[in-house]
């Protein structure tokens, strides 16, 4: 977590307690360069963290909103695109993506006003879940099977400006503290036989903007928005001062909590709005940056390496505590993960070439209320990987999956076939690395509490196809 030292008044620099009045303050020395650059340094480590999960959101976005020319274009601000199937390896929208519900995708601008998203009456016991992401990734609000129910509703998406109070047939309003926000809408999808079901679901899915929903004037439309084109390398380098400097226009006015962290950020060049040109920067001051970066990375590095479950990585502002680190990492391992509430994630990292099992006793299956699944992506890219059966994951919904006569369950996760009798409950894997994601709808409060886990990968020595 980044943090800001501010000394209580009772540790300020004082006069003597038995002097009259108070001696002048000593003039404090002027810094030398060289703590000048090692403060650049610590403020460029902080800053990249802070910004990682921001910068991660704008890849999506640009290709999603910006680039009609992108597979992911959904035709800008204020469409829905929907997939009717399930994702396949083709699908890089996103990382690590789920492949248990096909996914609706849409943006809003909330400048000139708010937003009324409308979701029609979904069937009993199908699962469908909109969660709503503002620029920082912070889940800010839910509407579906868990947050709201199956009825159908119209709810207001309101940027940071908007004061109004709540319109006649609304059912709840969900402030977002950023002007731009993303649904990703998760639809739950029983087999290729149940597509014409979710495309009706989807269907009656509707956006408007305010005005039209209450059919008066719209207001003056907000500046157009030149987005600078995402460049995977300069984003990762000393030009991401230039990308969070764009993106922090759109979260304006600054979180209260993070204003003093702003004002440190403005030493390097950070600011809503302001040009970053490292060409005007001296070689001492971009060398301090570029290290800063560095460490950054490191760290993120470190805190991955202990982060074994979602437990604690996905949320609102208040559920993190603005912990940047974690945010960082979250959008690193699974960007727009669900809260906890939601879903439940949990990992394995293994290598085809080397047969494994995951076996659940039959009191410890994945506790959902809704549904559960394994999903299996290549590393390092973190994509679903495309194999002869076509199967990506695996779950309590895959057909024909076999349970053990004592009511447990035995998946296999291997690169070649663990034979035609076990076939139902294989997950094929790359002969290379690999993770997998567990994932659990709806999850028991043990599994929100961190007393049910994922059993660990077993070994297996041999398999005979």
């Amino acid at each position: 977590m980044i943090s800001v030292l501010v000394l209580p008044a009772c540790q300020r620099q004082q006069g003597h307690p038995d002097s009259a009045e108070a001696a002048p303050a000593a003039a404090q020395p002027a810094p030398t360069a060289s703590q000048e650059e090692s403060e650049a340094r610590a403020i460029s480590k902080d800053a990249y963290i802070y910004a990682f999960a921001m910068l991660e959101n704008y890849n999506t976005l640009y290709k999603q909103v910006a680039d009609p020319k992108a597979p992911e274009y959904v035709g800008g601000f204020g469409k829905f695109r929907h997939y009717s199937q399930l994702y396949t390896p083709d699908n890089h929208d996103v990382v690590t993506p789920n492949n248990d519900t096909p996914y609706s995708w849409a943006w809003l601008d909330l400048r000139a006003e708010p937003w009324v998203v409308t979701v029609p009456e979904v069937a009993e016991g199908r699962y469908y879940v909109q969660q709503w992401v503002d620029l920082f990734t912070y889940n800010f609000a839910y509407i579906g099977s868990r947050a709201t129910g199956n009825e159908a509703g119209s709810y207001l998406i309101a940027g940071p400006g908007w004061r109004g109070d709540k319109p006649d047939g609304i059912k709840a309003v969900f402030p977002s503290e950023t002007a731009l926000v993303l649904t990703l809408t998760r639809t739950a999808l029983n087999g290729p036989n149940d597509i014409a079901n979710v495309k009706k679901v989807q269907a009656g899915m509707t956006l408007q903007p305010l005005s039209s929903y209450l059919k008066t004037q719209a207001p003056p439309a907000a500046p157009q928005i030149e987005f600078p084109a995402y460049d995977a390398g300069k984003v990762h380098s000393r030009d991401f001062i230039g990308y969070l400097n764009f993106l922090l226009q759109f979260t304006q006015p600054t979180n209260p909590e993070e204003v003093d962290l702003m004002q440190r950020f403005e030493k390097i060049g950070i600011g809503p709005g302001r040009p970053f040109d490292a060409t005007t920067l001296s070689p001492a001051r971009l060398a301090a940056i570029d290290a800063g970066i560095a460490d950054a990375k490191a760290a993120m590095a470190e805190k991955a390496k202990a982060t074994l479950s979602s437990n604690g990585l996905f949320g609102s502002r208040a559920f993190l505590k603005n912990d940047y680190l974690t945010r960082a990492i979250a959008a690193e391992k699974g960007l727009y993960g669900n809260s906890i509430e939601e879903a439940w994630y949990g990992g394995y990292v293994g290598n085809g070439n080397k047969p494994s099992t995951i076996h659940f006793s039959k009191d410890t299956l994945p506790p959902a209320k809704f549904f559960w699944s394994v999903t299996l992506y290549t590393l390092p890219d973190r994509f679903l990987y495309a194999n002869d059966l076509k199967r990506y994951s695996i779950g309590d919904r895959t057909p024909e999956l076999k349970y053990d006569p004592d009511g447990g369950l035995t998946l296999y996760v291997s690169h070649v076939s663990p034979g035609k009798d076990k076939q139902s409950n294989w997950l094929p894997a790359p002969a290379g690395p690999y993770s997998a994601v567990g994932r659990v709808y709806g999850p028991s409060p043990a599994a929100i509490e961190g007393k049910w886990n994922l059993p660990p990968l077993q070994p297996v020595q041999t398999l005979t196809p």
